[in-house]
């Protein structure tokens, strides 16, 4: 991931480099001498890695642009106050960017129990 990510692609082709990172994964601990029958369950879902690659793109354009206004910080949706802020915004930004997405966004917050 240290290339830097264009903005705009759909949603397609960004499960297609989800699905490939998490291959890449797969292998790479494979050949690591790792089980994968010890590691595949805590993989992230592909759902799962594109938030993960929306949230990169994100902190690096958050990083590029500096503090967020001081008007929004305060509105109730912001996550100020929470335990997650920041982070929590920057995810919900993602969800409502992407509506498929949003079931991940919120297991990733921790906002949904597990389902298994």
């Amino acid at each position: 991931m240290a290339e830097s990510r264009r903005t705009g692609r759909s949603l397609e082709v960004l499960r297609a480099e989800a699905a490939e990172e998490i291959s890449m994964l797969v292998e790479h601990r494979s050949r690591q001498g790792e089980d994968p029958w010890d590691f595949m369950p805590t993989l992230p879902t592909v759902d799962e890695q594109v938030v993960l690659i929306l949230r990169a793109d994100s902190l690096e354009l958050d990083a590029a642009i500096g503090a967020r206004s001081a008007q929004w910080s305060m509105h109730p949706a912001s996550g100020q106050g929470t335990s997650m802020g920041e982070e929590y915004h920057r995810l919900r930004r993602i969800a409502m960017q992407h509506p498929e997405l949003t079931a991940a966004v919120w297991k990733l917050i921790g906002a949904l129990p597990d389902v298994g």
